[in-house]
């Protein structure tokens, strides 16, 4: 099921006007968030700020505002049967929501970590300041980065600099501090990194915003990324082509961070 234009339809399939933009050039914006509590006015829900990235990237690119009661109720008509949210609106404000459910996996991967692969260079998110349709080159760096055995992708610049991972934000734990790299990089101004950012800060913790060039990458003790389905999930190993790192996925200083979703 999903919810589209005002309604709840019963299907697996969405028809689209062979013309329309959304098609052909993945001309949408879209939001992808956590229920809960069922409720869309949890705090860790963030209903507020995954509508405000929509409406902020719908400003910027002189698209039509959908009908946002609309979009309210779409989520909480699918929140009744799936955790995980994906608001999708198009340049004539249609709105789109589907559900998912939660990885089957993710308590395992939340407590030992991952394997990660850095991505190829030319793998650059299109328009990396906004969630648009066009996801063609985070969606191939982790299918490539999957064949060989790892789970996530490491993007990076031509610098060889690490950005981001194909579907969240990166922090590093290095000399008692958290370190992620900075938007001016070119990444995904995310919502749960911007959360995180405030839940830290409001415990006095240290958070150096720089550039993750390849030697500053060798020095941290712990690793992982964050983004708002998956809360956090540490990275105990990055395979590159000048060698593997390795990383602590149990470091005491994800507690910092974990307790960020306790109740």
């Amino acid at each position: 099921m999903y919810w589209y234009c005002g309604k709840l339809i019963e299907s697996q399939t969405l028809e689209l006007n062979i013309n329309d933009p959304g098609l052909i050039y993945g001309a949408t914006v879209f939001t992808t968030l956590r229920v809960y509590d069922h409720s869309l006015d949890h705090s860790l829900t963030n209903w507020k700020a995954h509508c405000s990235r929509l409406q902020l990237s719908l400003q910027t690119f002189g698209w039509l505002e959908p009908d946002w009661n609309f979009v309210r109720r779409g989520a909480q008509t699918l929140l009744q049967h799936f955790p995980v949210i994906r608001i999708t609106i198009f340049p004539d404000g249609r709105e789109w929501i589907t559900g998912r459910f939660l990885p089957k996996t993710l308590t395992e991967k939340q407590n030992n970590g991952i394997i990660a692969r850095l991505a190829k260079p030319e793998f650059a998110r299109s328009l990396p300041n906004h969630k648009t349709g066009n996801y063609l080159s985070p969606w191939l760096a982790k299918n490539n980065v999957q064949a060989v055995n790892a789970e996530e992708a490491i993007l990076i610049n031509s610098e060889g600099n690490w950005l981001e991972t194909s579907t969240g934000n990166l922090w590093g734990w290095k000399d008692g501090c958290w370190w992620t790299p900075p938007l001016e990089v070119g990444i995904l101004p995310g919502i749960e990194r911007s959360h995180i950012i405030q839940h830290l800060q409001k415990l006095g913790t240290t958070i150096h915003q720089q550039p993750w060039t390849p030697q500053l990458v060798k020095e941290f003790a712990a690793i992982a990324y964050t983004n708002s389905v998956v809360e956090i999930i540490p990275i105990h190993t990055v395979h590159q082509p000048t060698g593997s790192l390795e990383y602590n996925p149990k470091h005491p200083c994800f507690l910092e961070l974990k307790g960020l979703f306790l109740p």
